[in-house]
């Protein structure tokens, strides 16, 4: 197989942690409110009703545990990508996916809330790339190694890029139609 071939497939699969924890928030929201309520300082909320402690940390942990079966499967099909795991269940790029996906998503919602987009109001491009440009951000931050192996070159990135607005899309209109989200973007 093509070397660019291949590591445009390993883009997307070590990228599952990510693309896993942003859509997971709606299954573990909680009423406990992200930022309980208040208002920035021009009046509008921090971050609105749709994002919650539960959603965050339930998020994170399900692209985590995503992160341990893909990462697991990979090590043991000897895939040839070398595994930063500290110990058998704590892995830094599974964390930098997982948190960075989360990070991002609220990060997007603090900016929409600012722009005066109100929570469930379609934001095309904060809706969408936050979450994985800071996933990304904080895998070569927190893992440079295991970043330069898997999305050192242009493709590599690039397909993260193009394919996450459909693939978002796609999963919050299965979330609409399971009545889990009050809009489906």
């Amino acid at each position: 197989m093509d070397d660019i071939l291949l590591q445009i497939i390993y883009s997307i699969y070590f990228f599952l942690p990510a693309f896993v924890a942003n859509p997971s928030a709606v299954l573990t929201k909680s009423r406990a409110k992200m930022d309980f309520g208040r208002s920035f300082r021009n009046g509008r909320r921090i971050l609105g009703d749709g994002k919650s402690w539960g959603g965050f940390i339930g998020g994170t942990l399900l692209g985590y545990l995503m992160g341990l079966i893909v990462f697991g499967i990979a090590y043991l099909l000897d895939s040839g990508i070398n595994y930063p795991f500290l110990v058998p269940l704590i892995s830094i790029p599974i964390f930098a996916l997982s948190f960075g996906s989360m990070l991002g998503d609220v990060a997007g919602s603090f900016i929409k809330r600012r722009i005066g987009m109100t929570s469930g109001q379609n934001g095309f491009l904060l809706d969408q790339y936050p979450f994985a440009l800071m996933s990304l951000l904080l895998l070569f931050l927190m893992s440079p190694g295991f970043f330069l192996e898997v999305y050192w070159n242009v493709p590599a990135i690039l397909i993260i890029l193009v394919i996450t607005p459909p693939l978002h899309r796609a999963v919050n209109i299965v979330g609409f139609k399971l009545k889990r989200k009050s809009v489906p973007w």
